[in-house]
């Protein structure tokens, strides 16, 4: 794997359609992000003021669903400049939450979100919108860029996180033990 100058590795982590959930998993790692900094640089994240998303990423760790044409361009640019991309929670891996508006037609759920006033569309709808267009169902990451790792789990438990990035960290394979994954 890749390194910074310094022999660290460079995580970044992006959210999506989804809750933060699987970055407060993350958060929950405690002690271990500290033997962590040891090895990664994070990069890219909630908690890093960087508005682009970084070139040359090692990993990059992606909750929640692609939910509209914004989330989808970021998925493609992460996926690009990543080595290795891992979805991170059931709504990356499946959808899940987000994709409870699949049943429902964009203009319909737009519509009752942000009522129309004065026959105007509602953004989302029209190209001049401040709100990303949604595209016509949530998916799972894996259905719009190719995916190396899935940690399930809603949120996958913060020992899951910490089991995978060691294991990265050392080149090997993730591997899920039995008890690791909970579905929500």
């Amino acid at each position: 794997m890749s390194s910074t100058p310094s022999g660290k590795i460079r995580l970044a982590t992006v959210w999506l359609s989804g809750c933060s959930g699987c970055h407060m998993s993350f958060l929950d790692l405690d002690e271990q992000l500290l033997e962590l900094n040891e090895h990664i640089q994070l990069v890219h994240g909630p908690l890093v003021d960087r508005k682009d998303f970084p070139p040359e990423v090692d990993v990059v760790l992606v909750e929640g669903a692609v939910n509209n044409e914004e989330q989808k361009e970021m998925a493609g640019i992460l996926r690009e400049q990543s080595r290795i991309v891992v979805a991170l929670g059931d709504c990356a891996v499946t959808g899940n939450v987000p994709a409870m508006r699949n049943g429902l037609p964009v203009k319909n759920l737009l519509e009752s979100v942000y009522p129309v006033e004065g026959g105007h569309e509602p953004p989302g709808l029209s190209s001049g919108s401040e709100v990303p267009r949604l595209l016509p169902a949530a998916l799972p990451l894996h259905a719009v860029v190719p995916v190396d790792v899935f940690l399930p789990g809603c949120p996958p438990h913060a020992r899951t996180i910490g089991s995978a990035l060691k294991a990265l960290l050392k080149g090997e394979r993730v591997v899920l033990e039995q008890g690791m994954c909970r579905f929500g």
